[in-house]
């Protein structure tokens, strides 16, 4: 079995714990590559700093590496999701002082995601369904999805990899699953995350290797406008890495704009090089 719950393998979590009842709690998702778990230290640091944030007691590092390399053992290429949750309490909203948090680590076979993607683009479409604003939680990586869930259920094409989310406001956020890049004039700009959203890890290992290699990085207000006159996208997360998108709705994009050496840099990190 690969799952682990609180150091055990066993796939049984009460249905009294806060994660469950309310969405009390946050998770991970990674990268596993060439049998090593891939930004390992970047996804544990997003972790602890989101507990800070919820007031969760963390995992020990430590403990949660030798747990998480037990599970990926005999794997080569897979994907591992922790989730870290408040931990059992009693009914209500307010959480006691003193719950023990629930760990939950399993391994799952690595997504089909068709290579010609990364070669030929992918096409997005705009979600109905949009981001609720609420700066107190914004950035974080934490077990409500239901926004994305149901934006996500808006379509069943296969041909669409990909759709995205506007907050209340009409402002671009994020894919269902991915964070946004455009790029224009040679800049290369993300949306502002402060009011909402989740701050990917690989969106910001995209950020700080643009900046090592002079490329001009704004994060700002972004409007739809300023997505359909673009001159290139792409998304990202911490499976995909960078993935171009071909076309948005009827407008269509520019690939080879995407800066090359941008992508090689971050495959390099993926796979454990420097």
């Amino acid at each position: 079995m690969n799952l682990l719950i609180n150091g055990k393998q066993t796939d049984q979590l009460s249905v009294l714990d806060r994660g469950i009842q309310y969405g009390d709690g946050l998770f991970e998702t990674i990268a596993v590559i060439d049998g090593r778990l891939s930004l390992w230290e970047r996804h544990v640091q997003r972790l602890l700093s989101g507990c800070k944030r919820l007031g969760i007691t963390a995992p020990e590092p430590a403990g949660l590496l030798a747990e998480a390399e037990a599970l990926i053992s005999h794997q080569q290429r897979a994907v591992l999701k922790i989730v870290v949750t408040r931990g059992i309490g009693g009914r209500g909203y307010r959480p006691s002082k003193d719950l023990q948090p629930s760990r939950v680590l399993y391994c799952t076979p690595w997504p089909d995601y068709p290579e010609e993607c990364r070669k030929k683009g992918i096409l997005m479409r705009l979600c109905a369904t949009g981001l609720g604003i609420n700066p107190a939680l914004a950035q974080l990586k934490h077990l409500n999805r239901l926004e994305q869930v149901v934006a996500r259920s808006e379509w069943s094409d296969p041909a669409i990899f990909e759709g995205l989310m506007l907050d209340s406001d009409g402002r671009v956020i994020e894919g269902t699953m991915s964070n946004l890049f455009l790029i224009k004039k040679g800049l290369l700009i993300t949306p502002d995350l402060q009011r909402c959203g989740v701050a990917g890890v690989m969106r910001g290992l995209i950020i700080e290797l643009a900046a090592k290699l002079n490329i001009p990085v704004l994060i700002e207000s972004v409007s739809l406008d300023d997505v359909k006159s673009a001159d290139a996208l792409f998304i990202s997360n911490s499976l995909i890495g960078i993935l171009p998108v071909k076309a948005f709705s009827s407008q269509s994009y520019c690939l080879e704009l995407i800066p090359p050496e941008l992508v090689r840099a971050v495959d390099r990190v993926m796979s454990g090089g420097s």
